[in-house]
């Protein structure tokens, strides 16, 4: 062979099929006991409920597994550190300091089962860029909805990483640049919040003039958005201006319930990060522990509430913020169970509510024929205990393993 020849190799996606395996599909419906997946990179092609060997390259018994969507954490923040006080750490934190912090996090999430997240709020628009590195192969990582920079009054809850904005035209002006640099969404702070200091989370703070300007820049674009929303004058604020979610809604009433049912809003209870917060208060800064004292009983009632009167709800670790670490969307589950889901209703929370609340239901969320092959692998039976998602095989993110 002259030393100029090439030598071609045939590159082909392997083809995986999964038999005599539980499938959870997403939806609210009891699972195919002893089915069989079959998918590669182009996605999944074919769902049984029976047990078919010998269909793939890779073939995989899944006696004792159950196969799920991946996961869907629908309120994370890349690049805050987890640390007691972030925002103090933001202040001073570098763009690279943030990137790499970014990166660490994508690959827990993934690790953790989460092949989605939605982030809503990081300094300096780095999750834009961390979000096109992981399109473009450069780094692993999960796939990311991103909001780039919050937007905040003056001195509004997470003004160190926000878009401080003021008035209409200022409101309107912050979104359009959201939008031009390429979020996919616009995260608007409704409401004050526990972590910034001198904030009262229960105040309103975006006024619903303000609101219904960034939602209406937002349609215009065809993008979402998220409000975060303590107390209950800013939660229907946001409800009245149009937001696609609530985040956090620690203050619900009947009333506040009936209009996100009536206008179909979302609800991202987070009900995971106060928890984290009361159980490491010896090293919480004091500020955070005194409004968390006072709001966290009620957050678990308005979830309730919301559950009751049929809120759509999807799921959101809030990831980021005090000692909530990447990839503890299970702990956030097991609260929602323990608050009134069943674990059917969870996982589908987890799944197919998410991914419609990102408008992406029809790629992602569920496992069925032309889907994207977002899978996850587990022990045991989920529907029997929702913590045995934490005991995971494997991860498939687009028909490619991951661990």
């Amino acid at each position: 062979m002259d030393k100029n020849d090439r030598i071609e190799i045939e590159v082909r996606e392997m083809k995986y099929c999964i038999y005599n395996v539980r499938i959870i599909s997403g939806k609210k419906e009891q699972p195919y006991e002893q089915g069989t997946v079959l998918f590669d990179e182009s996605g999944i092609i074919d769902v049984t409920e029976t047990s078919i060997t010998d269909k793939g390259d890779i073939n995989i018994d899944g006696s004792g597994l159950s196969i799920l969507p991946g996961l869907i954490d629908a309120h994370v923040h890349l690049g805050m550190d987890c640390s007691p006080d972030p925002f103090k750490k933001i202040a001073t934190d570098r763009e690279a300091d943030t990137a790499f912090i970014a990166y660490d996090q994508g690959k827990k999430f993934l690790k953790a089962g989460i092949t989605t997240i939605r982030n809503l709020g990081t300094k300096n628009n780095v999750d834009i860029a961390y979000r096109d590195a992981v399109k473009n192969g450069t780094v692993l990582g999960p796939r990311v909805y991103v909001a780039g920079q919050p937007i905040a009054m003056t001195g509004g809850h997470g003004y160190p990483m926000a878009i401080e904005a003021d008035g209409v035209d200022e409101i309107r002006k912050a979104s359009r640049k959201q939008i031009k640099i390429g979020a996919d969404l616009l995260k608007l702070m409704a409401t004050g919040g526990v972590l910034t200091k001198g904030n009262n989370p229960g105040a309103p703070q975006l006024s619903i003039d303000e609101l219904k300007a960034a939602c209406k820049e937002a349609s215009h674009a065809s993008k979402t958005t998220a409000a975060h929303a303590i107390g209950l004058e800013g939660v229907k604020n946001a409800i009245k201006a149009g937001v696609t979610t609530i985040e956090h809604g620690y203050y619900l009433d009947d009333e506040a319930v009936e209009m996100m049912v009536k206008n179909g809003t979302y609800l991202v209870p987070t009900l995971l990060a106060p928890t984290l917060i009361l159980k490491h208060s010896e090293v919480i800064p004091k500020h955070m522990i005194k409004k968390i004292e006072i709001i966290e009983q009620e957050h678990r009632q308005s979830f309730r509430r919301a559950l009751k009167k049929g809120v759509k709800v999807a799921v959101g670790t809030d990831a980021g913020t005090p000692f909530n670490y990447p990839g503890l969307i299970v702990d956030e589950m097991e609260l929602m169970v323990t608050e009134g889901m069943s674990p059917l209703e969870v996982i589908h929370a987890a799944t197919y509510v998410g991914a419609e609340c990102l408008r992406i239901e029809k790629k992602v969320g569920t496992i069925e024929k032309g889907k994207w092959a977002d899978l996850i692998l587990v022990e045991g039976n989920p529907l029997e205990d929702v913590s045995t998602l934490k005991k995971i095989r494997q991860v498939f993110k687009e028909g490619k393993p991951c661990l």
